[in-house]
């Protein structure tokens, strides 16, 4: 499978942005962070920024922290995805991929806890990016790449 990257964009009050929609393959509905495919030679952050502005309309700025990389089933298959948090972006209109139909939302970051008990995050990595930010939250910050 081809590799991955995710967007994460939390505001000034905390509020994450996600698209809330049905996915067809699992006949599910819940929420995403924002996030595709990673084109040949594209830098994976490159791809996390290019996705949310696609998905969103709004254009993550600045260096994104690293939030974690992984492999989802690495007994299965090979697909690394790789999770980017961005604290300052832009709106610069409406979703230009309309593939990715769904509601926008800014989710605040104390509904998340509900979100994960209650299987309502779509994809592992959306889940990795949510237990991350909640971690960051109660005082435990994992350094990518550090043991």
């Amino acid at each position: 499978m081809k590799p991955v990257s995710i967007a994460v964009l939390v505001d000034d009050s905390d509020r994450a942005l996600m698209l809330h929609r049905h996915r067809w393959v699992t006949d599910e509905i819940g929420y995403e962070f924002l996030g595709g495919l990673i084109e040949p030679g594209e830098d994976p952050a490159d791809t996390a920024r290019r996705e949310a502005e696609e998905e969103s309309g709004w254009r993550p700025t600045g260096p994104p922290q690293h939030l974690a990389s992984f492999q989802p089933l690495p007994g299965m298959v090979d697909s690394p995805t790789h999770l980017y948090l961005w604290r300052t972006f832009d709106h610069v209109g409406e979703p230009s991929d309309l593939e990715e139909a769904g509601l926008l939302e800014w989710v605040p970051l104390t509904e998340l806890p509900a979100l994960v008990a209650g299987n309502r995050l779509l994809g592992a990595g959306t889940l990795i990016a949510a237990l991350q930010l909640l971690a960051r939250q109660s005082g435990v910050e994992f350094t990518p790449g550090v043991e």
